[in-house]
């Protein structure tokens, strides 16, 4: 298992990958963007990576997939700053992980990998945020380290703010 930066060696994994998900939230946001057009989706995430046409309200972010042999089983985005909106709530790290692969502890495996991006960025407090409903993903995060920081409400949610220091 490794942690790549998106590649086209991967887009039938990647297409399978969001297939699955199906009508679920996708975490992280790139998992959103359009792929018609996997040229220019791979293109665009990494133009994230450099900070280049940014919508407004974002800041560099790099994503990485978790992948096994030839299948993606995860993918996490890794902010490399906050602003004040990402840092109410938001985080450093989004991750999510196939649905047919959960329940593994892929998730902390991936955290973990994305967290050691984040040290070698310099970040060396890493914010990690959860809603509260989301006793699988506190877990995660405590098992990589993490700390409750805080609690806001963001929308209807409440909001869990971790923070992982190295």
């Amino acid at each position: 298992m490794k942690l790549v930066l998106p590649s086209q060696e991967f887009e039938q994994s990647y297409r399978s990958y969001t297939q699955e998900l199906g009508d679920e939230v996708r975490y992280p946001f790139p998992l959103d963007f359009d792929d018609t057009d996997f040229a220019k989706l791979l293109l665009r995430i990494d133009n994230f990576r450099l900070g280049q046409s940014l919508p407004a309200g974002y800041v560099p972010s790099t994503t990485f997939w978790l992948v096994e042999g030839s299948e993606i089983v995860g993918v996490s985005n890794l902010r490399h700053s906050l602003n004040d909106q990402i840092r109410h709530a938001g985080g450093h790290i989004g991750l999510g992980i196939r649905p047919s692969k959960r329940g593994q502890g892929l998730g902390i495996t991936l955290l973990r990998l994305t967290l050691e991006q984040a040290y070698t960025l310099g970040i060396t407090d890493v914010h990690v945020h959860c809603y509260k409903r989301n006793e699988p993903s506190a877990r995660m995060i405590l098992a990589c380290g993490g700390r409750l920081d805080s609690e806001v409400v963001a929308g209807d949610e409440v909001v869990q703010r971790y923070v992982v220091r190295r």
